[in-house]
């Protein structure tokens, strides 16, 4: 009697197959844990005496800070990154945000599916939960989503084309600009492409010491640069399905409109309140001419989001445009984008619900659409949850310093916003003070919503409801 053979699966298989089901039982705490792996990664890498242009160790405090920066793609430094950093810190600098600008989830799978060339069940369900945080949690979902499950293989192409494009092309179209300045071809074209990289990924990292200088009142240099960040930050869903049907807005999902909307809005409002804020100010916007005002404007309100590049010393703004900027950074980019903060679509869910109580409608809607209550509540964990890190961090750090309320409020949700921009407290912090920023931009970048679900095992099935009772709110 035949008997079928037996395949033994070797240790190199087990690992395999234990990492799969982890990833796919829990696509949070797999994606928390190969953040904490890459981030220690980056740090051995950057504490290494080669990173560096002195040839010496970089102190943990500042190697593992520039690590969890480079992976979250924040952009806050704690040494000068056009000089401290040898051509090989660099690589490793760009290695690190094109990782994190993608996603961790994201390039694993795109990775599998270059090698294999197929994309199985699991893979999709990981890449759908690093582009829509709602599928973390267990339990039915609507498909009513940004991208469905049958079109993750056409993401995961639009992830990998778009983010090859555009940066190369950002990078050619600046090209030109650079040699017109007089910088050297080889220069020039590392420093392009540097440039479209850190753009397009949010981090506004700067290749030379110099920074933006030479190209401050330039609207070709600096509208390239916002081009790249506003691509970088409306999230991939979104460019998926404007390449999918870039000339019918009624095919385009709930989420696509009002990230669009929203992000057009915020860098117009932002834009008219730093030119009349800032209008008269000596230190900023006061010595400037109308149209290099407007082009300003535009700039910093599309950086403050998350960008991180800056044309004047975010120190010298008043009061009243910190303000300002601290609530862009605190909303951010888009979903599943290379941006950070609560994202625009929450603060719009936060609004239609606010508009749906005042008009007394039962039932949230926008674009024909009705939006169901358990996307609400999430959004308003998430902005309780963001806010309550951010106020942690902050009262921590002015018992540690005793800076100024307002530069340790910026900075820190810059941190946590993974926006990039300072003060120049960040530079200036105490190793105590370093690692608590680390701590928020890792807490940042990962997700709130991401972050409780891998605290929560699974969904708690509740087979009774409590009698209801009104409490008074307002």
């Amino acid at each position: 009697m035949a008997t079928k053979p037996v395949f033994r699966i070797g240790l190199a298989g087990r690992i395999r197959e234990g990492i799969s089901d982890f990833g796919a039982a829990s696509p949070a705490r797999f994606a928390i844990s190969i953040f904490v792996a890459l981030v220690v990664v980056f740090t051995l890498l950057f504490s290494l005496p080669i990173a560096t242009t002195s040839r010496s160790l970089t102190p943990l405090a500042d190697a593992l800070f520039t690590a969890v920066s480079v992976i979250c793609v924040t952009g806050l430094s704690t040494v000068d990154m056009a000089t401290h950093w040898s051509g090989f810190g660099h690589v490793v600098v760009l290695l690190g945000v094109e990782i994190g600008g993608i996603g961790v989830l994201t390039l694993a799978s795109i990775l599998g599916l270059v090698i294999s060339r197929k994309l199985g069940l699991r893979a999709k369900l990981m890449v759908a939960s690093d582009s829509n945080p709602l599928r973390i949690q267990k339990g039915p979902i609507a498909e009513g989503q940004a991208v469905r499950l049958g079109e993750i293989g056409g993401l995961l192409a639009t992830v990998a084309i778009s983010s090859l494009a555009i940066e190369r092309v950002n990078a050619i179209m600046l090209l030109p600009r650079m040699l017109i300045a007089g910088v050297p071809l080889p220069s020039a074209a590392w420093q392009s492409f540097y440039y479209s990289a850190m753009a397009f990924t949010n981090t506004g990292f700067l290749p030379t010491s110099s920074g933006l200088t030479p190209y401050a009142h330039d609207v070709w240099f600096l509208g390239l640069l916002m081009i790249g960040v506003v691509l970088g930050s409306i999230g991939f869903p979104v460019i998926y399905a404007l390449i999918r049907n870039p000339r019918q807005p009624r095919k385009w999902s709930l989420h696509v409109k009002l990230t669009l909307v929203t992000s057009a809005v915020l860098i117009g409002v932002g834009a008219i309140a730093y030119f009349a804020l800032e209008f008269s100010n000596p230190r900023t916007f006061g010595p400037l001419g109308g149209g290099d005002r407007v082009l300003q404007s535009f700039f910093l309100s599309v950086m403050t989001r998350s960008g991180g590049f800056n044309t004047i010393d975010i120190g010298h703004l008043n009061g009243s445009s910190l303000l300002v900027t601290d609530m862009l950074m605190f909303i951010g980019g888009g979903s599943a984008s290379t941006a950070g903060g609560i994202k625009v679509t929450t603060l719009a869910i936060l609004f239609l619900a606010a508009f749906a109580e005042a008009r007394g409608n039962k039932d949230m809607e926008a674009f024909d659409r009705r939006i169901p209550s358990d996307v609400l509540r999430i959004g308003v964990s998430v902005v309780l949850w963001s806010a309550t890190i951010v106020a942690a961090a902050s009262i921590t750090i002015l018992q540690m310093t005793g800076e100024r309320l307002d530069y340790v409020l910026f900075d820190v949700i810059s941190a946590f916003a993974t926006s990039g921009l300072s003060t120049g407290l960040t530079a200036r912090l105490p190793e105590a003070g370093i690692y608590v920023m680390t701590v928020t931009m890792f807490l940042g970048r990962i997700g709130t919503v991401t972050l409780a679900a891998a605290l929560a095992a699974s969904t708690r099935r509740q087979l009774f409801r409590r009698p209801e009772e009104r409490p008074i709110v307002g």
